[in-house]
């Protein structure tokens, strides 16, 4: 894989890759160290174990996202074909699109050309009940079971294993004065404290959420749990603050960010096609093919056209998934278009070819354009991960501080110990 392949990779905000980058090799790592930094000033035995808790959940919460998550979708994919449906046939094609697409037209339209993805269209209409129960299913199995671990089983197990080292630490002290320092961790008291990461019909949208999104949603249920199992109020606080930040850092600063840099640069369209040299030369040549315009019946005409399966036009439509093909380079009718999605791919295409032929030197001005690109990409990954990574663990400790009057982890200090402000 080229430079240029892995930077556009970690730049599709609608992609799990930018999550990876951020969550695991960046904010969790920092997270860990600066949880102990923060305990340590009051108790270096409370930043041992706060540490060590931070650690075993954050990596086995990200475990859950990249395995768990794919692993639950993939079994109740066997469930619905075992029941003699497709999974893959998209809820959005029940509601019909005139001229353009839905599931009677596609049908119609692809019986001939492709008649095996026609057929699981037929049955998924012949079952349409029972096959938005089993997708629905399928969405809230692959939610719910992975809050369910994160929310409530992991921190019980991890409560466990500190409360073995609790009691360890404490047989360890004889010193009176040692003794003190850790009397407020009594075993019943304990409670742990999850730094999450920094991180018309609801059954169609659902059951065709990406990765991202259903993360998303599993993020947004597991700090629910989180939040109501806190052991008090400093602690439900504590948490409410840190997991509202992370969503919003998470899932909506980087397309915020995303969108202000584009349009800073004016640059849309992802370096691995501004890196393409048949791209460039058929820009200089006026040989680049794409729709006549950005209509649907334009769109899906030209992408339906099995002249044009070699195009850049369609052969990007593919890798950035605005469209899916079979292999016999038909268009899978049992797939849902987004129109405006591939007009907007179409646009920034047509946008930055007409653009670029007007800049005086046309090299000097696509390579300056795919610099731009992928700088914004990094810097996009960099500022995000600064925010979420260094920012908002910075505002959490001091919204706690104003809070409890400690540095140390709300849920680790008896209701007692702490200053209620």
């Amino acid at each position: 894989m080229t430079v240029t392949s892995i930077i556009s990779a970690i730049g599709n905000n609608s992609s799990i890759y930018p999550l990876i980058i951020r969550d695991c090799c960046i904010e969790v790592p920092v997270k860990i160290a600066m949880t102990y930094d923060q305990n340590k000033k009051e108790s270096k035995e409370i930043a041992y174990l706060a540490a060590r808790e931070r650690f075993l959940d954050e990596y086995a919460t990200s475990a859950v996202w990249l395995g768990g998550i794919p692993l639950v979708g993939w079994l109740c994919d066997k469930y619905i074909k075992s029941k003699g449906l497709n999974p893959k046939v998209n809820l959005k094609l029940f509601k019909e699109e005139a001229g353009i697409q839905g599931i009677d037209y596609n049908i119609k339209k692809f019986k001939d050309i492709a008649p095996d993805a026609v057929k699981d269209l037929i049955k998924a209409k012949e079952n349409k009940r029972l096959y938005e129960k089993l997708l629905a299913g399928k969405f809230v199995a692959s939610t719910a079971i992975p809050i369910l671990f994160m929310g409530f089983i992991l921190p019980k197990l991890i409560f466990a294993s500190s409360s073995r080292k609790i009691e360890k630490l404490r047989k360890e002290k004889t010193d009176e004065k040692k003794s003190q320092q850790i009397s407020f961790l009594q075993k019943d008291r304990f409670i742990k404290q999850k730094n999450i990461s920094f991180e018309g019909n609801w059954i169609p949208r659902a059951a065709n959420f990406s990765a991202q999104d259903k993360m998303a949603v599993t993020d947004g249920g597991y700090a629910v749990g989180r939040v109501a199992t806190a052991r008090n109020k400093n602690e439900r606080y504590d948490l409410a603050f840190k997991m509202t930040g992370m969503m919003i850092l998470n899932y909506a600063a980087p397309k915020w960010i995303e969108k202000f840099l584009n349009k800073l640069t004016g640059v849309e369209l992802d370096p691995v096609i501004l890196a393409d040299k048949e791209f460039a030369r058929q820009i200089r040549n006026g040989k680049l093919k794409l729709p006549a315009n950005d209509s649907a019946v334009e769109l899906l005409k030209f992408v339906d056209n099995p002249a044009n399966n070699d195009t850049l036009f369609v052969k990007y439509a593919k890798k950035f998934e605005k469209i899916k093909m079979l292999d016999n380079g038909i268009r899978d009718p049992r797939e849902y278009v987004d129109i405006k999605n591939l007009a907007k791919f179409r646009n920034d295409i047509k946008e930055f070819a007409d653009k670029s032929l007007k800049k005086g030197d046309f090299n000097v001005y696509l390579k300056k354009a795919r610099i731009a690109k992928s700088a914004n990409i990094l810097a996009n990954v960099g500022l995000s991960s600064f925010l979420l990574a260094y920012m908002l663990p910075k505002a959490q400790f001091a919204f706690r501080k104003l809070v409890t009057g400690s540095d140390l982890e709300p849920g680790l200090v008896p209701a007692e110990n702490v200053v209620n402000r």
